[in-house]
């Protein structure tokens, strides 16, 4: 069987790609219309990954790097599920993350930010929903940072999040934040999303019954696929 293309994406219904307020959108967004482009084999077909292809610390950001010590900061768990818009779980789905550290830097060369770089943190994890669609990640919580969009900007405490369905085409980026930030509502970021409800399905919350005592506090992010509860995607421009 030949598979079909996947659906052309409502791009009417998320913020427009170019946000005044938020710089980078100025010199990234789009000034043409866009161009429908028809899928490929390879884009509709593949790739596939399964339970080999992951390691059996590439969810436990606080081992996966570590260099003879543990990394700095609050360690906590991320932990939900991945569901589509009839709440059924999507299993054997790749979800990765990746973050800043606890100073606010990530482990990239471009980083110029003054907080440290911690030797035993490399902020970058993947895994593979479970058959009921969960997954979990041990790491570290991230610190805000200041970012030169305008006098003095600062980006709330995030993690970055990528799920993959069977397609690279089919992959969805987003970014959760953290329940009682104080700098969500600042973040110029966050207001271009008119929606007040799609923001809130972008907070993570405390969840002490996933909290380990004298370890660790539990944050969870469930991710919905499709609908209208559906987790708003930064390259996914219908977000619902």
């Amino acid at each position: 069987m030949t598979p079909a293309e996947f659906h052309q994406r409502d791009r009417s219904l998320h913020p427009p790609a170019h946000v005044p307020a938020y710089k980078t959108s100025v010199t990234r967004s789009p000034r043409l219309p866009l161009l429908t482009i028809r899928q490929t084999a390879s884009e509709i077909t593949g790739p596939t990954f399964g339970h080999g292809d992951i390691g059996a610390l590439d969810n436990d950001l606080t081992l996966n790097f570590a260099q003879g010590g543990m990394p700095v900061g609050e360690r906590m768990v991320l932990h939900g599920r991945v569901l589509d818009e009839n709440a059924r779980p999507v299993p054997n789905t790749l979800v990765e993350i990746w973050q800043a550290n606890a100073s606010g830097r990530y482990r990239h060369r471009k980083d110029a930010y003054l907080g440290a770089l911690d030797p035993n943190f490399g902020g970058c994890g993947r895994t593979l929903t479970d058959e009921n669609g969960r997954y979990h990640f041990r790491t570290i919580k991230p610190g805000p940072y200041p970012w030169p969009n305008h006098v003095n900007a600062w980006r709330p405490r995030h993690i970055h999040v990528s799920v993959f369905g069977t397609a690279f085409s089919q992959r969805l980026i987003t970014q959760l934040y953290f329940e009682g930030d104080p700098l969500i509502p600042l973040c110029t970021i966050v207001q271009g999303i008119p929606d007040p409800s799609a923001i809130e399905r972008l907070i993570a919350v405390l969840d002490m019954n996933a909290s380990v005592p004298m370890d660790l506090l539990a944050y969870r992010f469930d991710i919905v696929l499709r609908g209208r509860r559906s987790t708003m995607f930064e390259n996914r421009l219908e977000g619902n």
